[in-house]
């Protein structure tokens, strides 16, 4: 009877196989209970994310600056403390002092960033004053975060008119909320589509993105066509340009976008907030 019970015992703790196994609260997932970088905690930023504190000494910083383009919009630069941007990794486990920013305007996300730069076209800034936030978040989508507070930064920024240019101002004043996007219809598989300079192909399976995604160099002025084929219903979104995409279940819907704004642009997936690729416009 002792032999059966230590048997048994035994069996429980390591498994089927003999692999140990790991058990979590539902809602969060392996790499997020398993990993042993700072505290997960329970409080969540604007976006549903879970603030994942570590210790101040030698916690990730950031500073937002921003400066008027001459052509369009202005060029922010995020300047980070005991931090890297980690493109290859997005989606990874939590890594100290690695990860990629998200940019909000008015609470609104307007794209991840996975360098020290981006380029926010006039455009996507309404008439009026706004704030602009920068977060820093690690590989698993955690924001990192200092004393229960997640580590950001803030700037403000003025819109013009439609057509003129913009500039950095203090003082936000609140504005009416942008308008949502309305999705573009899929193109059918196997029907042509208008003609263009580029095209992308994306398949996302499983939560992965195949090709990686990469970068993609235009002219400013050439078309790109993005096909896209998720194995789930999803909707596909050109920052800057707020372009929408509907993806239906294992079906090829394709998006063709005429590049005549300069920057660079993120195209990525709402539900499963995944960055498909980068589109950089000169």
């Amino acid at each position: 009877m002792v032999a059966v019970l230590l048997l048994l015992a035994g069996g429980t703790a390591t498994g089927c196989g003999g692999r140990a196994t790991t058990h979590h609260k539902p809602g969060t997932s392996h790499e997020q209970a398993s990993g042993d970088v700072g505290t997960l905690l329970a409080t969540q930023d604007g976006t549903g994310h879970r603030l994942r504190q570590v210790p101040a000494q030698g916690a990730p910083e950031v500073r937002l600056t921003t400066r008027p383009d001459s052509e369009d919009g202005w060029n922010l630069q995020l300047v980070v403390k005991n931090f890297r941007f980690t493109p290859d990794s997005a989606g990874g486990a939590a890594l100290p002092g690695a990860g990629h920013a998200h940019l909000e305007l008015d609470g609104r996300k307007l794209a991840r960033v996975y360098g020290p730069w981006y380029h926010l076209p006039a455009a996507q800034v309404p008439e009026g004053a706004h704030t602009l936030t920068v977060r820093l978040y690690a590989d698993d989508h955690t924001v990192w975060a200092v004393g229960g507070k997640a580590v950001e930064a803030t700037a403000e920024l003025t819109g013009g008119p439609p057509g003129q240019g913009s500039h950095s101002h203090a003082a936000p004043t609140p504005t009416a909320p942008p308008q949502t996007p309305r999705a573009s219809p899929p193109t059918p598989r196997g029907s042509e589509a208008p003609d263009a300079d580029r095209t992308v192909t994306v398949v996302v399976r499983d939560g992965k993105v195949v090709p990686a995604p990469g970068r993609v160099e235009l002219k400013r002025g050439e078309r790109v066509a993005l096909r896209v084929t998720s194995d789930r219903a999803d909707t596909l979104h050109v920052h800057g340009y707020d372009k929408e995409l509907a993806l239906p279940a294992g079906q090829e819907a394709t998006l063709i976008l005429t590049a005549d704004r300069t920057g660079l642009f993120e195209v990525e997936t709402h539900e499963s907030d995944l960055v498909l690729t980068q589109l950089l416009v000169r």
